[in-house]
């Protein structure tokens, strides 16, 4: 078996349990067996994911301070410790480690698409990329909150996030993100306390296809725009 066979493989395992277990959202009725299997599963088989993908290669790792030195072209947008002001840039700071040098690497190569992030990655070698991903990725990211008058939208985004939606065979976000949206390193990112702004901006790159991910454009294309907003404010005030 191939190394993308092996991935393949533990994709769907991941799929189908996460399906089987989640329950309806229509009901709302979420046990703790049914929460507890569907995490533990699918914790067992992200970190199988992730050792299919590495284990036949010799690890990488980043520097922290080579990093730290190397921001000078990220913090524009971002700012020095990773914590972006600005809601159309997403905050980078105590992202899961690996995640960081996967996005830039993709920038780079045109897996994935923008045009700032082509322009701001064309120099930057695999070691820089390691080096700022290790330096970003140990920074403390800041909260998020949630106004009063977005509560209401909180709330419904809540009920897609922990639930799903089993009318469209939509997977409970937190099955891969995490309760706390906390991710799992390093294949899921953390979404806690993002810009609820770049979040909806993504999901809906993700259901126009835009921006490729197989299981996420599947998952964001039955969502209509109120949905995704739903989702993206709720995302944004967990810590």
């Amino acid at each position: 078996m191939s190394r993308n066979d092996s991935v393949h493989i533990n994709k769907q395992l991941y799929i189908g349990l996460v399906h089987r277990f989640i329950p309806d959202s229509q009901t709302g009725e979420i046990t703790m067996r049914s929460v507890l299997t569907t995490l533990t599963a699918g914790l067992a088989l992200s970190f199988s994911f992730a050792s299919s993908i590495y284990a036949s290669e010799e690890a990488a790792h980043g520097d922290a301070e080579a990093g730290k030195a190397k921001t000078a072209v990220c913090t524009a947008c971002h700012m020095a410790d990773g914590n972006s002001v600005v809601p159309t840039f997403p905050k980078i700071a105590g992202q899961q480690p690996g995640y960081i040098a996967k996005q830039l690497a993709d920038f780079k190569s045109g897996a994935r698409s923008d045009d700032t992030m082509k322009g701001m990655v064309a120099a930057l070698s695999g070691q820089d990329m390691l080096d700022l991903d290790a330096y970003y990725s140990s920074q403390t990211q800041s909260s998020g909150e949630i106004s009063q008058d977005q509560e209401e939208a909180a709330l419904a985004g809540q009920q897609i996030y922990r639930a799903g939606l089993a009318k469209f065979s939509v997977t409970a976000c937190m099955a891969c993100h995490g309760p706390a949206g906390k991710g799992i390193q390093p294949n899921y990112p953390r979404l806690s306390g993002q810009h609820a702004t770049y979040i909806e901006k993504q999901l809906l790159a993700f259901k126009d296809g835009s921006r490729s991910d197989p299981m996420m454009n599947d998952i964001a294309f039955p969502l209509n725009a109120e949905q995704i907003k739903n989702l993206a404010v709720y995302i944004s005030g967990l810590y």
